[in-house]
């Protein structure tokens, strides 16, 4: 009954307030049309834009600063929690600047106590042998991420995805350079980021045929959903290395997208065939690239493109 009540008086001075809202006009221009905005909850006109009403409470802290060193400066709090780091960012860290905080430096005795201090401090971090394989295997996806150039969201699934990995316990009898690389690929499908398996074995320690295996593995065990990759977003970026232009890009998505109707595209590398569409493209726009040059770029071989090549000219009835 009282929550009834409370519900019903809360429904009443909802209502009142926009009842009031709707009474009150723009002392500027006169209109009716007052709006509250979300962000900063004052009452503005929608005709003018003049701020009839300022009541919003400054969550904000209460120093200033006007530049991004100064707000780093005056901040009193840490970097936000990552799954990159086997401890989430929340343990302490001892800068390796062997100065005091007036930025003066210090003496041997004390530097050598500093020594001491990180050493046991970088020991501490990982307490067991689990801690010591997530840090190892979250640096190396740290590391293959920054060589492919991929965003920092890619490295936040794959460290999601090897955490449930060590969970089930799937790293036991295999390397954990293969699992780590493994969850880094399965990252860069889920998230659409178009790397070839080859293009991760560049930068990995382990092969390719490892790699692939130990993906499936991951994959089929964590009932991750994978879906077909596209090959129009290899398209921009094959382009860009060949230095082709606007319109190939576009024939070359026209051609992919007229022979995947004719079902060609099924059980065909995704890879070869974007860089079968773009050689095609470039024929077509007399923007001509030689098949080494295509097949380079995409890491396939020139009889892969002359396959698929053939296949996509015949179905485009193109001469």
């Amino acid at each position: 009954m009282k929550n009834t009540i409370r519900q019903s008086e809360r429904e009443t001075e909802s209502e009142r307030s926009t009842r009031q809202s709707n009474e009150r006009a723009c002392a500027e221009c006169g209109s009716e049309d007052l709006v509250k905005s979300s962000d900063q909850g004052e009452l503005v006109c929608e005709d003018c834009g003049l701020i009839v009403e300022k009541s919003n409470i400054d969550r904000g802290p209460e120093w200033r600063a006007f530049n991004h060193s100064e707000r780093q400066s005056k901040s009193r709090v840490g970097a936000p929690t990552t799954q990159t780091m086997h401890d989430k960012g929340l343990t302490t860290q001892i800068d390796w600047k062997d100065k005091d905080a007036y930025g003066r430096s210090i003496s041997s005795k004390k530097r050598s106590q500093m020594h001491r201090l990180r050493k046991w401090q970088e020991r501490i971090r990982t307490k067991d042998a689990g801690e010591r394989n997530l840090q190892f295997a979250l640096s190396e996806i740290d590391r293959m991420a920054s060589a492919l150039g991929v965003p920092r969201s890619v490295r936040e699934v794959a460290s999601v995805i090897y955490r449930r990995a060590l969970k089930e316990d799937l790293i036991r009898g295999r390397s954990i350079e293969g699992v780590a690389t493994g969850c880094l690929y399965a990252a860069c499908r889920q998230e659409g980021i178009p790397r070839s398996l080859s293009e991760v074995a560049e930068v990995s320690r382990v092969e390719r045929k490892e790699i692939g295996r130990t993906y499936r593995y991951v994959s089929q065990e964590l009932g991750l959903e994978m879906r077909p990759v596209d090959p129009k977003k290899y398209v921009p970026r094959f382009c860009s290395e060949l230095g082709l232009n606007e319109e190939v890009q576009a024939k070359t998505n026209e051609i992919i997208d007229t022979t995947a109707e004719e079902g060609l595209l099924s059980g065909k590398s995704p890879t070869g065939y974007a860089a079968a569409a773009i050689y095609a493209a470039s024929l077509l726009c007399n923007e001509k690239k030689t098949q080494r040059e295509v097949a380079d770029v995409a890491q396939v071989t020139e009889v892969t493109i002359r396959n698929r090549y053939q296949e996509q000219i015949e179905a485009m009835n193109i001469e």
